[in-house]
């Protein structure tokens, strides 16, 4: 088989690390099997035109070059398709050809012992019905069955997407003769998926209001067209000051959250039934130039 001399070279480079502190770097490579995980193109990662991964066809001959350098151990094999995932058959499909290549890797000798399966399992943003986890065991065993490899997974937001919400109080509302907007002081530096991914984020008013709605673009204060956190929503008009909850920002929310446009991020307040506490102050301006140096 060819393989890439990139990844090689890769490989040779964690070599050298092992051989110079004298010890075999435990390794495993990230495959990729070419499964469509239908989801965002953004977060599909498993298709021949992702960055991601070593080609499938010369993940072999790597781990055959791997068996003859003196700084390395092959010690598993990884595979991750892409993210909020919501059927079951692109992760059949995808594991389904792992596993076949884990089989065919330990009956090489390799000394493999762990299959990553990754990870990517969906959650429910708007009508979203995806594989439940008991669903997502069952075809996660089905297609690992007999390798004996001990089983690595990151179900990710399928445990804390909706554990979070971002909270956002309404600034001014805006009407031109096309479009009716919510300004509110949230906006893409802190949630950015609805900007990089076009997400849906569901969205609760704190003040439930009576009256008629209408449809508005909820947007934050950040100077890109982008700067939108919820396009074309039903609802009755809020007043200033009143406060709006995004829903499942649990994933994606933080840690994805930057200084974009010299904004402060948020602080974040863990709540436990009746109980809070703030577990991330917000940033302050002086926060913004803290580490800079004359």
């Amino acid at each position: 088989l060819l393989f890439n001399e990139e990844s090689a070279e890769e490989l040779e480079a964690l070599d050298a690390v092992g051989r110079r502190l004298g010890r075999r770097a435990p390794f495993a490579l990230r495959v990729n099997p070419d499964v469509d995980a239908r989801t965002h193109r953004y977060i599909s990662t498993g298709l021949k035109t992702s960055k991601f991964g070593v080609p499938f066809e010369e993940a072999v001959a790597l781990y055959a070059r791997a068996k003859k350098m003196k700084g390395v151990r092959a010690a598993g094999l990884d595979c991750h398709i892409g993210s909020q995932l919501t059927q079951a058959s692109p992760m059949r499909d995808a594991l389904t050809k792992v596993a076949g290549l884990y089989r065919e890797l330990k009956a090489q000798k390799h000394p493999l012992a762990y299959l990553d399966v990754g990870g990517g399992l969906g959650i429910t943003y708007a009508d979203e019905t995806p594989p439940s986890p008991e669903e997502y065991a069952r075809t996660v065993l089905a297609a690992t069955k007999d390798t004996g490899a001990q089983l690595i997974l990151e179900p990710g937001r399928a445990l804390v997407g909706n554990a979070g919400v971002l909270l956002t109080r309404v600034l001014y509302r805006k009407k031109t003769p096309e479009k009716q907007f919510v300004v509110v002081d949230a906006g893409m530096n802190d949630l950015i998926r609805p900007a990089l991914y076009e997400a849906h984020h569901g969205l609760q008013p704190l003040v439930k209001r009576r009256g008629k709605a209408v449809e508005v673009d909820v947007v934050g204060p950040v100077c890109e067209s982008t700067d939108v956190l919820a396009k074309a929503r039903p609802l009755v008009l809020p007043q200033p000051g009143e406060l709006y909850a995004f829903m499942s920002a649990g994933a994606y929310g933080m840690s994805m959250a930057s200084n974009y446009n010299s904004r402060p991020r948020p602080a974040e307040v863990m709540v436990d039934g009746e109980a809070w506490r703030v577990v991330r102050e917000r940033e302050r301006i002086e926060d913004l130039w803290r580490g800079e140096r004359a």
